[in-house]
């Protein structure tokens, strides 16, 4: 028995080898593959290790505090935007698809809106755009902003379930293509 398997474990090691000098990889496990990344997400800088988000306070409709701590246990993508920034507005509706076509049992998008003195803008803009699957916030002081390190808007900062950050995407990008979709998707069922 001790014989077959050190023969199995020649032949992995072979086909892996031949594998690699083909130019193709076997395939891995899925928890331990990156995320797909294609079309507009190839914009996504990855994590190389992911760490936990650094505490993120901001402020609800109501102006009552709110955190990323409520979504614990869903994935998240964060996109900082304001109604003044012009490819934000042009991503929201994508991002918007992108939550509806997804839904909100396992992922969230947090529309974190930077904008202070133009806040009452905000929600005539939701309402006239019917932007309804999004979760709206602001971050006016801009602590969020800082601690997350952010340098432009729109600028999406997408977390996995337990709250630590799998990649951000500077720019705008058009978040309701199969390539996004897919990318969230594998982020929801990767179990990190």
């Amino acid at each position: 028995m001790a014989q077959l398997a050190s023969h199995f474990s020649f032949l992995v090691r072979a086909l892996g080898a031949l594998a690699i000098a083909a130019g193709t990889a076997l395939p891995v496990a899925a928890k331990d593959a990156k995320p797909p990344l294609a079309g507009d997400m190839t914009k996504l800088e990855l994590q190389v290790e992911r760490t936990a988000a650094p505490a993120l306070a901001f402020k609800d409709k109501a102006d009552a505090d709110a955190s990323l701590d409520a979504f614990r246990g869903k994935v998240v993508l964060v996109n900082f935007w304001a109604t003044w920034c012009i490819p934000c507005v042009k991503e929201m509706p994508s991002l918007d698809r992108l939550a509806a076509k997804i839904g909100s049992e396992k992922f969230v998008v947090v529309a974190l809106s930077l904008d202070g003195p133009s806040r009452p803008k905000v929600e005539p803009f939701i309402r006239s755009r019917k932007l309804d699957n999004l979760q709206v916030f602001f971050d006016t002081q801009k602590k969020s902003y800082g601690a997350l390190r952010i340098a432009v808007l729109p600028t999406s900062v997408l977390f996995d379930a337990q709250g630590r950050e799998v990649g951000r995407l500077q720019g705008d990008a058009d978040w309701d293509t199969p390539e996004a979709e897919a990318l969230v998707r594998h982020v929801i069922g990767d179990g990190s």
